[in-house]
């Protein structure tokens, strides 16, 4: 890499991450992979990438990220996520998270996944998991608390208006606008809060051919702090590492050319499926 990687301000927690941070799936969501998982922790790390995720539901993920941040745990802000609805499923996903990332407490702890109306009332209901997620920052096993969805805008908006939350996953990418478009929607609340911003999806899960660093530009020209990628090898990583470190901002017109061709194929790209 010619240059390090750019930072940006997650928003009111304040934490300068690198625009480009490590996901949990890929290779580290897996079984049996555990040399080459440490590999690419490892490497993300060297590179200077300082923020990682994973979830409770991603395999093995998060033993991975316990062994190989073992003596590095002070270089990385980590997060990780629970799809449990409930305050005492959601509680026992923080300890399992904890245990398997070998680490006293999760930079950010994220409620994972809203879709519906009823993970809305079951989450900010009596006993739901916002219970938990509240009671882990206060007890310090959580600094921050964040919420993450992709598949109805309308629904994480509205999870924004019941909780004060310190940062929002959703996806940035040139099909969301003519599909669903979760930074039209979410943003304008996000950033009146001063919410940390995380982009997802940011290459459309490959569903397209198209260049990654336009792909990866894109996404952070739109008002987010980090794109979160998960990968497959160290030479992904790399890839996407390179492109990070050259990032630049693309004009105005780009965007809306880039957007006006994606709006012909989004629905034949988009992954909106029932069992995703």
């Amino acid at each position: 890499m010619e240059k390090p990687i750019p930072k940006r301000r997650l928003g009111k927690t304040g934490l300068e991450v690198t625009i480009l941070g490590l996901g949990g799936e890929g290779i580290l969501r897996s079984f049996g992979n555990d040399k080459e998982a440490d590999e690419l922790i490892k490497t993300a790390l060297d590179l200077g990438i300082n923020y990682m995720e994973s979830a409770t539901s991603y395999d093995n993920s998060e033993v991975y990220y316990g062994r190989a941040l073992k003596g590095r745990r002070a270089e990385v802000y980590l997060s990780s996520k629970s799809h449990a609805r409930d305050k005492a499923g959601a509680l026992a996903h923080l300890h399992e998270s904890l245990e398997k990332m070998q680490t006293d407490y999760l930079d950010v702890w994220q409620i994972h996944d809203v879709r519906t109306e009823d993970d809305i009332s079951a989450i900010f209901g009596p006993g739901g998991a916002i219970e938990a997620f509240r009671e882990a920052k206060e007890k310090g096993l959580a600094r921050f608390i964040g919420i993450t969805g992709h598949h109805d805008p309308a629904v994480l908006k509205k999870c924004l208006g019941l909780f004060d939350f310190d940062t929002v996953m959703v996806p940035v990418n040139p099909a969301e606008p003519a599909n669903r478009p979760f930074i039209e929607e979410i943003y304008p609340v996000a950033g009146a809060k001063d919410m940390g911003v995380v982009g997802m999806k940011v290459y459309l899960r490959g569903a397209v051919e198209a260049p990654k660093k336009l792909l990866f530009c894109y996404a952070l020209t739109q008002p987010i702090t980090t794109a979160v990628i998960g990968c497959d090898s160290v030479e992904q990583l790399r890839e996407n590492a390179e492109i990070a470190s050259g990032f630049t901002m693309l004009k105005l017109k780009e965007v809306q050319r880039v957007n006006q061709f994606f709006s012909t194929i989004a629905r034949q790209v988009m992954y909106y499926k029932p069992w995703l």
